[in-house]
């Protein structure tokens, strides 16, 4: 058996039954490391060596939830919260109708906003939606649909729209290595390659409003210890967050690092008196405890994607699908497509499976009679898809570290799995159908 497959396959059934993501990536990674024939030193040598490209990350992720504590001190969402509170009072407490909605519809909009308007990806998930939790559950929406809806504001903008991330995605990983790969994409519209599949998003999150319409209870009580539904603010207060947000902004798009713009937010947080200096050491490790199964998960992430690529047979998984293929286009779409989901889910990075399949795909592309706009979608798709449905990934991880603030939200079955239902199926589908009418 390859030993990507069997990796990928281990991790997804172990993190199903409920074993921790955290244990389930290292399991997965030894024993693909062992059929791989890394064997046991080798493996962990592999294992170990890919920990540090994940560090960046967890320590990013680390501050950036000491921020959001800081923010959760001041006020500054719990105000937003406390005006929607009090909108789902005046309509008897269930916040039917247009109240709902509007805070559905906030979340959708901050969400893409992320990705291209302000890039700061998963950044604003700690800061936003905790104090939201309590509105939301008083609401009784059922955060699954809030976690696809989340997934679909950072997925759907960066593999559609060539600006921020989208930019890096379609322009300087997507175009450029469909034409190291030798085909010329002058000319080549990258939205109008990325349009049928990005509809295909579109479809699955309709179908996640109605699978996830009807009412859910959680319970108000766990919010409230850790999110209470009423914290005192003022102007003063406000204004001091308001700098420290656009501080760390700002910041974070000069010198392109998280870590320094979080940082230098919680710094303004401490020096202007809102954070006290004599608290501001357990605020700063309660906020790292928030994010700290985040981080973890990203750098064992790493380190399992690090053993992949040792084993060397992620180029015998995309050899051994042109085998399959034969001469048909439409097996050769779906056989592509599946393989790009399967690196995706293991790696957990849509802007690390591109150059993967690329150097194969695009070459079998040609050789089967897609046109370079088809195969500019096609790679495009594969490498978007299982980018929502892998437990490794930022774009389920960041939901589920805001959702599941109190504890009321499963990582596995509330976000990784309706995820993958909702977006992986349909991408599928509509990439399929993209490479074959372009």
């Amino acid at each position: 058996m390859n030993a990507v497959v069997a990796a990928v396959g281990i991790m997804v059934v172990l993190s199903l039954c409920r074993v921790h993501v955290v244990v389930a990536l290292i399991a997965g990674a030894m024993a693909g490391g062992l059929i791989g024939g890394l064997g046991i030193e080798g493996s962990l040598a592999a294992f170990n060596k890919g920990l540090g490209g994940g560090a960046t990350v967890a320590l990013s992720y680390a501050l950036l939830g000491a921020f959001a504590v800081a923010i959760g001190k001041s006020g500054l969402a719990h105000a937003l919260a406390d005006k929607a509170l009090a909108l789902v009072g005046k309509q008897g407490g269930q916040g039917t109708g247009a109240v709902k909605w509007m805070m559905v519809a906030l979340l959708l909009a901050v969400a893409i906003s992320s990705q291209n308007i302000l890039p700061i990806h998963i950044a604003f998930i700690p800061l936003l939606v905790p104090p939201l939790l309590y509105v939301l559950s008083k609401m009784k929406i059922d955060r699954r649909l809030i976690a696809c809806v989340l997934a679909f504001g950072l997925i759907t903008p960066y593999m559609f729209l060539p600006v921020g991330f989208g930019n890096i995605f379609l322009n300087e990983i997507l175009l450029a290595n469909v034409a190291k790969s030798g085909v010329d994409v002058t000319g080549i519209k990258v939205t109008q390659a990325m349009l049928i599949p990005a509809l295909g998003m579109l479809s699955g999150l309709a179908i996640a409003f109605y699978s996830y319409r009807k009412p859910r209870e959680y319970d108000l009580a766990r919010i409230e210890q850790v999110e209470p539904s009423s914290v005192r603010y003022s102007p003063l207060t406000l204004v001091v967050a308001g700098i420290a947000v656009a501080a760390a902004f700002v910041i974070q798009l000069w010198l392109d690092s998280m870590i320094l713009g979080a940082l230098a937010g919680f710094v303004i947080f401490s020096v202007s008196g809102v954070v006290r200096w004599r608290e501001a050491d357990d605020l700063f490790t309660d906020g790292m405890k928030m994010m700290a199964m985040i981080g973890f998960i990203m750098i064992a992430a790493a380190g399992f994607a690090e053993v992949m690529r040792e084993t060397g047979e992620v180029k015998l998984l995309v050899d051994a699908s042109t085998a399959w293929i034969g001469n048909s286009k439409a097996i050769g779409a779906l056989l592509m497509l599946l393989v790009g989901l399967l690196v995706t889910i293991g790696i957990g990075s849509s802007f690390s499976t591109v150059p993967i399949i690329a150097a194969i795909f695009v070459p079998l592309g040609v050789e089967l009679g897609f046109s370079p706009l088809a195969i500019v979608s096609l790679v495009g798709t594969a490498g978007a898809l299982g980018d929502g449905g892998s437990p490794a990934s930022d774009s389920t991880l960041g939901p589920t570290a805001g959702l599941n603030a109190d504890g009321q939200h499963n990582h596995i079955w509330d976000t990784v799995v309706p995820t993958f239902l909702h977006y992986n199926l349909p991408l599928l589908a509509f990439g399929w159908l993209a490479a074959m009418t372009l």
